[in-house]
């Protein structure tokens, strides 16, 4: 009996499956078990084909597939190479268990590519099962981004069948793990980033205070909560926040180009973090992933290492609302159906805009509010207090005049952005200041004793829970990063402080 490995998506991760493969004497048949969907039963017809148009004769034998773990549904294309490969070669001497094997199989041999192997394998080299594969030869300049695992590309069969014939000559495509951005180096690590601007903070006139709160949002990953009439440009800001984000290291590229993957998309391998927008509509399915059979990844998983932006927050359903608050506090989000349970990582950065009132006048200088006390009071009663005490940075938007002016642009923000984050890294801190854990938090936020009194009287004066006071903390790191201050000062808690929630 022969061997070869291959692997099948269960949720976001991939599972190894060994393909196993008899052939013994009796009626000529050909059969794959082990729980396998329409398009892997397909593969004997097009294995066939592509065996005979290819001058193999077919073993007229009892031929047997096997698919194991036996109890894992397995579905894809890509098992098509290792199968034919398995009949064509099983009565070599040659050991092929330790070889990873993709591809799907057109009729006359040649091997196509399939979508999902990217996804898939980098799943296994993030798991360390991987270390050599054969895949078709126009997926490489994809896959082989990918590190510490030896690509192997084939466009035939013939050429899958030679290759394994003679191990011991073969060599591996050569690795492509850098991609043409600007980067820092720190450490062995390369931090990567854009400049490029395509919506730029100079389009925003006023709103210094906003401005100021979206490049701590941005520096520290903190959730922001924007409030505002009608036009004060909240959506202005917050579209233009994810350009100033942190840089990026090549495995969250990569992880980003497996979610654009799984969202139907080109993966781009550029250091943009993903804006995920859903309306307020969205059912919770759409919104935090789901499906019946199979547990599908929703807008927040997408949103990991990125943004999740919720406009016309109040109008999302009690049901959302209250659901993101997990992934809000643990950065991951459980699904639970019949046949899946399904865990995904959500480390994303909340932006949340809303109007004061339903008619959204209640803050305008010009306009006249047409809400009663009962409407506003039912409208914020939508927004639960354990939902916001979960947002770090609340801010509220000032009316625009015609004299306000832009200040700053998005490239002057990322630059402070770009410091504080190395600031962050040289003290051997890893999380982003709004994720540090308790023990980092009593680790990194050193305090100034002035700034230690004044926390003392705002806890005492505001009466804050515990996670509001850690919620302060990490602000003002952020604030003390952003000017290099090794010691959170005074200065830098009052900031944290009339950011929070009155």
């Amino acid at each position: 009996m022969k061997k070869i490995q291959c692997a099948t998506n269960e949720g976001i991760d991939a599972r190894v499956v060994a393909v196993e493969a008899t052939l013994t004497k009796g009626l000529p048949s050909f059969s794959i078990v082990g729980m396998v969907s329409t398009a892997i039963s397909e593969a004997r017809e097009r294995v066939k084909s592509a065996l005979l148009s290819n001058d193999f004769s077919f073993p007229p034998k009892r031929i047997t597939l096997n698919l194991s773990p036996s109890e894992l549904s397995k579905s894809g294309s890509h098992f098509d190479l290792s199968i034919a490969l398995l009949i064509l070669l099983n009565e070599s001497e040659e050991d092929f268990s330790e070889w990873f094997v993709f591809g799907e199989l057109g009729l006359s041999g040649d091997v196509k590519e399939n979508i999902q192997l990217y996804p898939l394998i980098l799943s296994l080299a993030n798991q360390g099962v991987i270390q050599k594969a054969i895949v078709p030869k126009e997926s490489l300049e994809k896959l082989s981004k990918i590190p510490d695992v030896s690509f192997y590309g084939v466009s035939t069969l013939n050429e899958a069948v030679k290759l394994l014939k003679d191990q011991a000559n073969a060599e591996p495509v050569q690795q492509n793990s850098s991609i043409e951005y600007p980067f820092y180096e720190l450490g062995n690590a390369k931090y990567y980033y854009v400049k490029e601007y395509i919506e730029d903070f100079k389009d925003v006139k006023g709103q210094e205070i906003a401005k100021r709160a979206a490049l701590i949002a941005a520096a520290g990953f903190h959730n922001i909560l924007l409030e505002g009439s009608p036009g004060s440009g909240k959506s202005m800001i917050s579209s233009r926040l994810r350009y100033i984000l942190p840089p990026m290291q090549m495995p969250e590229i990569l992880d980003m180009a497996k979610l654009q993957i799984l969202e139907g998309k080109e993966p781009l391998f550029k250091p943009h973090r993903p804006f995920k927008s859903p309306h307020h509509s969205s059912t919770l399915a759409s919104v935090f992933g789901g499906g019946s059979h199979k547990a599908r990844i929703g807008e927040v998983g997408l949103a990991n290492n990125g943004v999740l932006f919720f406009d016309e927050l109040p109008y999302f359903s009690k049901s959302v609302l209250e659901a993101l608050r997990e992934p809000m506090q643990d950065n991951k989000i459980h699904i639970s159906r019949v046949n899946a349970k399904v865990e995904y990582p959500a480390n994303f950065l909340f932006i949340g805009a809303m109007n004061p009132c339903p008619c959204g006048n209640l803050l305008d200088e010009y306009k006249e509010c047409r809400c009663n006390e009962l409407e506003i009071q039912k409208y914020k009663n939508r927004l639960s207090e354990p939902f916001l005490d979960r947002i770090d940075i609340n801010v509220v938007m000032q009316n625009v005049k015609n004299d306000d002016k832009a200040s700053v642009g998005s490239k002057e923000l990322h630059k402070k952005v770009v410091a504080a984050n190395i600031f962050r890294q040289k003290r051997k801190q890893q999380n982003f200041n709004a994720k540090m854990s308790d023990a980092e938090i009593e680790k990194h936020c050193i305090m100034s004793e002035a700034a230690s009194e004044t926390l003392a009287m705002a806890i005492d004066r505001f009466k804050l829970s515990f996670r509001s006071i850690k919620k302060v903390q990490k602000v003002s790191r952020t604030i003390a990063d952003l000017v290099e201050s090794s010691v959170i000062e005074k200065e830098h808690l009052l900031e944290a402080l009339s950011y929070r929630r009155r």
